[in-house]
């Protein structure tokens, strides 16, 4: 894990930071359907996991600026942005109706990627622990997937003030609207370090990416 200390003094967002960390502290989030057509064809036809390579994809857009890169030091109130940010997935136990985290390293390499979710997630089928250790794992995003049901809207509610800076991505079931498969998708984000525009690209950067991986 690194990270580097951003001068607040200077930071592009200091108004807005100090606004929504002092006097209106809150999150934003926004939920929308994504076209994910081209990268289920693209798993079947690959015989890969969609749910991998959707988790690769989300894990690349949200390291691809800073804004998603975040973190707060509650010992030196200090505010931070990581290196690199990596996923916090989930494996559901059928049995006992509970999950597990699985904590996959962010990979830039793919197949890499793949291979070590692949793995970590089978080892976490044999455990029924929630297996939840924040203190080793700071620079983790989560990203859940909730695959009975596609939604309409859905919202992650943490207690005021509270400066929780990492993003919290959530996905549902695809379904066929007009010959394309569309998935919902929930992106919250600290309203300190971002806004509805820094919310909504998330989408547009993951619908740019899809393309992109798909075409290679």
């Amino acid at each position: 894990m690194a990270y580097k200390v951003i001068d607040r003094e200077s930071y592009y967002r200091k108004g807005v930071f100090r606004h929504f960390s002092e006097d209106c502290k809150c999150s934003t989030s926004m939920t929308a359907r994504i076209d994910v057509t081209d990268l289920v064809n693209y798993s079947k036809e690959a015989g890969t996991k969609f749910y991998i390579n959707f988790l690769y994809i989300l894990s690349k857009v949200l390291n691809s600026r800073e804004d998603y890169k975040m973190g707060y030091l509650w010992q030196t109130e200090e505010l931070i942005c990581y290196d690199v940010i990596n996923p916090t997935q989930y494996v559901f136990h059928e049995d006992t109706e509970t999950f597990t985290l699985v904590y996959t390293e962010y990979q830039v390499d793919y197949k890499a990627f793949y291979e070590n979710a692949l793995q970590e997630m089978e080892k976490a089928k044999n455990t029924r622990e929630y297996g939840l250790d924040l203190e080793n794992h700071p620079n983790w995003f989560d990203a859940s997937c909730i695959p009975w049901l596609s939604y309409d809207s859905l919202h992650i509610e943490l207690p005021d003030g509270y400066l929780f800076f990492a993003p919290i991505v959530n996905w549902g079931q695809y379904r066929k609207e007009n010959g394309r498969l569309l998935m919902p998708v929930t992106v919250r984000l600290n309203h300190a370090i971002a806004d509805g525009y820094l919310v909504a690209n998330v989408f547009r950067l993951l619908q740019l990416e899809i393309k992109s991986f798909v075409q290679k």
